[in-house]
């Protein structure tokens, strides 16, 4: 596996080494040692899977503490954009954010540790997203940032048209108007 610094401290995004032959591909998806080796330490609780269609923007969100999640994600088909926000308050790069294009083909990961928001748009119909978390989903700690903060400009990679939103991302507030609980 091969680790890649961001220019956000903490964020990494991961290349596993692939093994290909004529019956397909292999690679690990995790591995403990390695990631320990390359300063990741995380005890992963949960794996979760979503399935979206082009336009499907999910995030920006986080858990505040004791529930403040690091998450390990990846495309397993079709394709996102990535997009990580740093909500630590004492960072040289708070209110920064990293954004990545993770697919099916390029098989890379994202590690985003707590203290992060974190959201992806679909880019293509039936995108399989799959995610490892530190820690279980707890509603009461739920944070968020609206997705299309004008103060932020992210591009999602969509025309506003095209996103497709939950009712509770419609609403989440303005990065202004955001309290960072880290």
């Amino acid at each position: 596996m091969n680790f890649i610094e961001t220019s956000i401290k903490d964020l990494f995004i991961i290349e596993p080494k692939i093994w290909e032959d004529e019956r397909g591909y292999f690679y690990e998806s995790y591995n403990k040692a390695f990631f320990q080796n390359a300063g990741i330490v995380a005890d992963f609780v949960q794996d979760n899977q979503s399935l979206s269609q082009r336009g499907a923007l999910r995030g920006l969100h986080a858990q505040a503490n004791p529930f403040a999640q690091g998450k390990l994600v990846r495309v397993i088909q079709g394709k996102v954009i990535d997009v990580a926000i740093d909500i630590r308050k004492n960072s040289a790069t708070y209110r920064k954010y990293y954004a990545i294009e993770l697919n099916g083909e390029n098989k890379r990961m994202f590690w985003i540790p707590p203290g992060f928001l974190h959201g992806f748009a679909t880019l293509e119909d039936n995108t399989l997203f799959s995610y490892k978390v530190t820690s279980l989903y707890d509603k009461a700690s739920e944070i968020g940032v609206r997705w299309n903060d004008p103060d932020l400009n992210i591009d999602w990679g969509l025309k506003t048209e095209e996103v497709i939103l939950s009712e509770k991302d419609k609403f989440l507030p303005f990065f202004k108007d955001f309290e960072s609980p880290f």
